[in-house]
């Protein structure tokens, strides 16, 4: 390699490693500020949106402080600085729970969400959005390239580098690393880039680097991370006596213990505790003194608390099969929960599946007597999928004659409020849609029951003695005294009266996940801010409002455009205009992909790991053909057009793409489905914004000063990526579903490439 190749491959290895580290970073810090904020995934939203905007804000910051000089200094000082900033960043996201909790275990609101994201995430995506312009500065001049080209190769590099990056951290680095130890590989993967750049380095001297950089991670890895890890886990946990902390794929499981008392958490989520008897005895208990006989059980969760041990002490059972969906779960539960797992581990009847509860529905033709849904109350859309009509119905399917489903949510002994009351009207609404008979037990916990058959269920609390006592069951809370007392006449009125279905009433689906509109509210109503209101007033807006809306503010804004005196500014402001809206889409085709799959398939995390490197990978190569384009010197601005109207049938094609795959049936339709027809999906919903970002870039950047200009276009193109993760995930898919929010995203990219068309026929009819 001569000595004018080494520096542009230099070059194009670090705008490559940008996107690397930044995913690998952000992947690590959500799931750390995830568990912080309890598992609620408005967190998701919440941070995502501050990731972005502090993204978007370094490359604008960088735009206005490079100069005109060569940029390998800054690219190299902006190395080092990222390198720094991950470590400090983790530490500081776990250390934030003991400012932002006055007692230990106390939910957080959305203000500290809001202000603890911002602060933990700022150095280091800054710098991230800061380097991505140095390095495409740097790009342009020691590749001898335009700013143009330089901008799209910089991006087609970068989202190859986020592939590559997501999959690496997902496939690999996740599974066997904690979030200290892969900020350190981070760290010392940037220095050695920017040793590399500042010592311009052959390739024998790099090959001696990364030998030195393999050979000091090793003390770093193997003792330091871990202590840093360590020490961190005491801050996060500030007032509870950890015992054991673990890092799966899936996230992070932790293990408390008070008294004789331990706990279980999932993402900072508490999941069980146990010895807690009462919970295990109601989990399964009513469920199976419904059923006159059960003799098979299908148990989706639920495992760690003893619910299993309960199920075998009805004498008819002959077999129960336990979903769990992480591995480690069951390590954890056989560790630290000896008592509850014995059952699990030494009774022959139970048969444990390692798969997700949906999926297994879909691969498995195995009917039950009784299928018992386990898992927490629909907080996030990832539990939500087992409160949907498509689940419901999925399990009907696999109910042997007589059989039934039971579920069960948290609820109030007393008094139902407003906003609990329309969360649990909307699930047994739900239920009613699949199953023609339901009987309901109310309570702290609310037990609810579906069946095919007349004369399955009953609310007849004598009956249920009955067969407590013909079955001999040794119970200490599902007792001859307690059950009259949970199914008064006046208790079962009430709770029937309270919850029975309104005109307005929703039925929650996998498209349109309602019920996880209603468990955010209920969550919020517990913090005393303004944002429950916002929130609740948000959602009452009727759906044609909100459309209405933003097709005038758009049009306005684009009629502006168009008709500007300044003829020369209508292509850039065009090019502008369709980069915010691309950044929208981009982001609301990922989301959709990502829910639609898990709604579809399931939660499989390798596989969602490989979409979202296949969606990278295919914003990269709509980069590659863009950057083509642009050296072909072709009407840019008609290309850019063009592109944008196909960007307005992206989100409706793929919700309809999507929802012919919903209907495929079979063990072999449905592994080409998902192995093959959306990984495709993926691909194709990443190349159309790949391919407009070097287009809109060379119509932005002609005639400007390149690095300037690169780096407001980023800027731009991140906020668009902001405004669509926080209104799609928290706001617009729980409450209008997915079609209509995909019937949003039209109109987003209607009015600018409109836009764009308008301006390329007036360039066309100036040139004439």
């Amino acid at each position: 390699m001569d000595s004018a190749q080494r520096p542009a491959s230099a070059v194009r290895t670090a705008l490559v490693l940008i996107g690397l580290s930044a995913v690998i970073g952000q992947i690590v810090l959500m799931r750390e500020l995830i568990v912080v904020f309890n598992g609620n995934e408005m967190a998701l939203g919440i941070t995502l949106a501050s990731w972005l905007s502090w993204t978007a804000t370094g490359s604008w910051l960088c735009s206005l402080a490079l100069g005109s000089g060569n940029a390998r200094r800054p690219v190299i000082v902006l190395e080092c600085l990222l390198a720094a900033s991950l470590l400090p960043a983790i530490w500081i996201v776990r250390a934030s729970k003991s400012f932002i909790q006055t007692v230990p275990g106390e939910l957080v609101g959305p203000l500290p969400m809001l202000l603890v994201s911002l602060v933990c995430l700022g150095l280091f995506c800054v710098v991230a959005g800061a380097l991505f312009v140095a390095a495409a500065r740097l790009y342009e001049t020691e590749c001898h390239v335009s700013a143009s080209m330089a901008a799209g190769s910089a991006y087609l590099l970068e989202a190859a580098g986020s592939a590559i990056g997501g999959l690496v951290a997902s496939i690999v680095l996740l599974r066997y690393l904690d979030s200290f130890q892969i900020a350190t590989i981070v760290a010392l993967v940037n220095l050695c880039m920017a040793a590399v750049l500042a010592l311009q380095m052959n390739r024998r001297q790099v090959v001696l680097c990364a030998g030195l950089s393999a050979v000091i991670a090793i003390p770093l890895l193997l003792v330091v991370a871990p202590s840093l890890n360590n020490s961190a886990l005491a801050r996060l946990w500030h007032g509870f006596h950890l015992i054991e902390s673990r890092d799966t794929i899936y996230g992070n499981l932790a293990v408390t213990q008070t008294a004789d008392l331990r706990s279980i958490y999932d993402n900072g989520m508490i999941l069980a505790s146990a010895p807690d008897e009462n919970a295990a005895e109601e989990a399964v208990h009513y469920a199976l003194l419904e059923h006159p006989a059960p003799r098979r059980v299908l148990l989706i969760g639920g495992g760690v608390n003893g619910s299993i041990a309960q199920a075998l002490k009805h004498p008819s059972i002959q077999q129960i099969d336990y979903v769990e969906l992480d591995p480690a779960l069951i390590h954890i539960t056989q560790q630290f929960f000896p008592a509850q797992a014995a059952a699990a581990n030494s009774d022959p009847r139970v048969h444990i599946h390692l798969a997700d509860g949906r999926r297994y529905l879909k691969t498995t033709s195995d009917r039950f007597d009784a299928v018992i849904v386990e898992v927490p109350d629909p907080q996030t859309a990832q539990l939500n999928r087992f409160y949907t009509s498509e689940f419901f119905l999925s399990a009907r399917h696999h109910l042997a004659p007589g059989g039934l489903l039971a579920l069960a949510l948290h609820s109030s002994e007393e008094n139902i409020s407003p906003d609990l009351a329309d969360f649990l009207r909307c699930i047994q609404h739900t239920l009613n849609q699949v199953f023609p008979y339901i009987a309901v037990i109310p309570g702290d916990t609310i037990h609810f029951f579906g069946a095919m058959q007349p004369d399955v269920l009953t609310e007849d609390p004598q009956v249920l003695i009955a067969r407590l006592q013909a079955r001999r069951l040794n119970t200490k809370y599902v007792r001859e005294y307690f059950i009259p007392y949970r199914m008064t006449l006046d208790r079962m009125s009430q709770v029937d009266e309270q919850l029975r279905p309104l005109a307005s009433t929703p039925v929650n689906r996998d498209f349109a996940p309602i019920a996880y509109y209603f468990d955010v509210v209920l969550w919020s109503s517990q913090f005393r801010s303004g944002f429950l209101h916002w929130y609740r007033t948000a959602a009452h807006v009727s759906f044609r409002s909100i459309f209405g809306a933003a097709l005038l503010v758009l049009s306005l804004s684009g009629l502006l455009i168009a008709f500007a005196p300044a003829h020369q500014e209508r292509p850039r402001s065009a090019a502008m205009y369709c980069t915010l809206a691309t950044g929208f889409t981009l982001m609301a085709l990922q989301i959709f992909l990502l829910l639609a799959f898990e709604s579809v398939y399931g939660y499989v995390y390798q596989q969602l790991a490989i979409l979202i490197g296949l969606f990278m990978a295919g914003i990269a190569f709509g980069s590659w053909l863009g950057v083509r384009r642009i050296r072909s010197h072709s009407n840019a601005v008609r290309s850019m057009a063009t592109t944008q109207l196909l960007l307005t049938l992206s989100c409706p094609m793929l919700i309809f793409s999507v929802s012919l795959l919903s209907g495929v049936s079979g063990s072999a339709t449905t592994w080409l489905a998902a192995q093959l027809v959306f990984p495709a999906l993926a691909a194709l919903s990443g190349m159309l914004g790949g391919y407009q970002f070097p287009i809109a870039a060379d119509i932005y950047l002609h005639g400007r000063d390149g690095q300037s200009g690169l780096g407001k276009l980023y800027a731009i193109d991140l906020l668009g990526g902001c405004a669509g993760a926080l209104l799609l995930s928290s706001y617009l898919i729980p409450v209008f579903g997915f079609w209509k929010t995909a019937c949003l995203c039209t109109a987003i990219n209607l009015v600018p490439a409109a836009l764009a068309l308008r301006v390329s026929l007036q360039s066309r009819a100036l040139r004439a």
